[in-house]
């Protein structure tokens, strides 16, 4: 396992100092520097990336453009026979190598290096909005557990504006507790259940979010978006796919998911 590690903040403003007369001390004794305002809290951006050369930059970028400064990004290369690797090194905080593609012991391993508070796994082909990790700061407080975004899509096409809505209605409902490309949690509360549970590949989101239901609620963040590819969904089609997760759905109520396989799609 190869690992290179570092991290970058936005600087603080500095404030040099000047001689002042008599006039200027009782100035400066009565009216108080302003203090830069520091983020109340750092988010540690978790990407488990498996053969996603195409995909990730544009993951990176949007990173780059954020409006947070207090934030450190992790990709964990697993298992890839691509440049992956190459594409992470120099555009993240920390990369990690693992010879193993398991998704679950790629984001338990980012968490368990993570120094942020805050936990946020994101997909690899998944976007997050300029003012993404600002509105979540703010927003995703220490009441909640779990959270995800409001997910859109990557293109306009009307099914999937369609599929997304009837998605994102469902995480706001409260009918499921899902995710759309992100999930948010605390870094403490990850630590204290165990993680990703490392033998499930199918339903592995909502079964962490269970658990960490016993921390604080669920927060579906509506003002705050992530676009998310649909490679899947054009490969597969639309139909099979929303046949797939109501299956899995339904058996996971009653059967084990632990022998149930992830099909990947690149």
């Amino acid at each position: 396992m190869l690992t290179r590690e570092f991290l970058v903040q936005k600087p603080l403003p500095k404030f040099f100092g000047k001689k002042l007369g008599a006039r200027g001390n009782q100035r400066a004794t009565a009216r108080k520097p302003r203090r830069p305002k520091v983020p109340s809290v750092m988010i540690s951006v978790i990407i488990p990336a498996h053969n996603e050369e195409r995909y990730l930059p544009a993951t990176l970028e949007a990173l780059k453009q954020q409006a947070y400064g207090w934030f450190e990004v992790i990709v964990v290369a697993n298992g890839c026979t691509d440049r992956t690797a190459e594409v992470a090194r120099g555009l993240c905080h920390r990369l990690i190598v693992l010879s193993q593609k398991s998704l679950g012991v790629a984001r338990n391993l980012g968490a368990r290096m993570a120094k942020g508070d805050m936990l946020l796994f994101l997909d690899a082909d998944t976007l997050l909005a300029p003012d993404a990790l600002a509105n979540i700061a703010q927003g995703f407080t220490w009441e909640f557990a779990a959270g995800t975004l409001k997910g859109e899509p990557d293109t306009k096409r009307l099914k999937y504006k369609l599929l997304y809505g009837l998605k994102n209605w469902t995480h706001r409902s409260g009918l499921h507790a899902g995710s759309s490309g992100v999930i948010l949690c605390w870094k403490k509360h990850f630590m204290k259940t165990g993680g990703f549970d490392e033998g499930l590949e199918v339903r592995e989101n909502s079964e962490l979010i269970r658990r960490l239901s016993r921390f604080g609620k669920y927060r579906y963040m509506e003002d705050v978006s992530a676009v998310t590819s649909m490679r899947r969904y054009d490969q597969r089609g639309c139909g099979r796919m929303i046949w797939m997760w109501i299956w899995l759905w339904v058996h996971s109520l009653y059967c084990d998911l632990h022998q149930r396989r992830y099909e990947i799609i690149r």
